[in-house]
């Protein structure tokens, strides 16, 4: 009996393991190309009367080409949960978090309002990645538009 819950108890503590080491491998798969940088996403902001710290979204973004995708930190999946084209986001307005929205991002985060594709998407960054992504838009080769608020 004893035995049993000993080996029950190795192999829980081996699945844990095997678990946060699948999250860090990963992430430095992720990471391997560059220009990551952290970021909380809510691809359906809240409906009126909702909370608005609801539905953020703890992430992890890429630039890739005309492409920034974006990787759920608590996921195992290799491919992005969403890719976001260039020139088909639309940037509306930057805010700092509101209310509950504090407590659900990251410190010092930063909120992007935009339009994606038809639908609209709110990213959270700090101000140093704010600069870079927004450096990013502008710097859209000629002929591109590109609306950065």
């Amino acid at each position: 009996m004893v035995l049993a819950l000993l080996v029950a108890v190795g192999a829980v503590l081996l699945l844990v393991v095997a678990g946060l080491f699948g999250f860090g491998a990963r992430r430095r798969l992720i990471q391997r190309s560059g220009g990551t940088f952290d970021c909380s996403a809510r691809f359906a902001p809240p409906r009126t009367g909702q909370s608005p710290g609801k539905g953020w979204l703890y992430g992890v973004a890429r630039y890739n080409g005309d492409n920034v995708e974006w990787f759920r930190v608590f996921s195992y999946a290799p491919r992005p949960r969403r890719t976001l084209q260039r020139d088909q986001i639309q940037v509306r307005e930057r805010r700092v978090p509101q209310g509950e929205e504090e407590l659900a991002l990251l410190p010092g985060a930063v909120v992007l309002s935009c339009h994606h594709n038809g639908t609209d998407v709110e990213l959270a960054m700090s101000e140093d990645a704010l600069t870079g992504f927004l450096a990013w838009l502008e710097a859209a080769p000629p002929g591109q538009r590109v609306n950065v608020a």
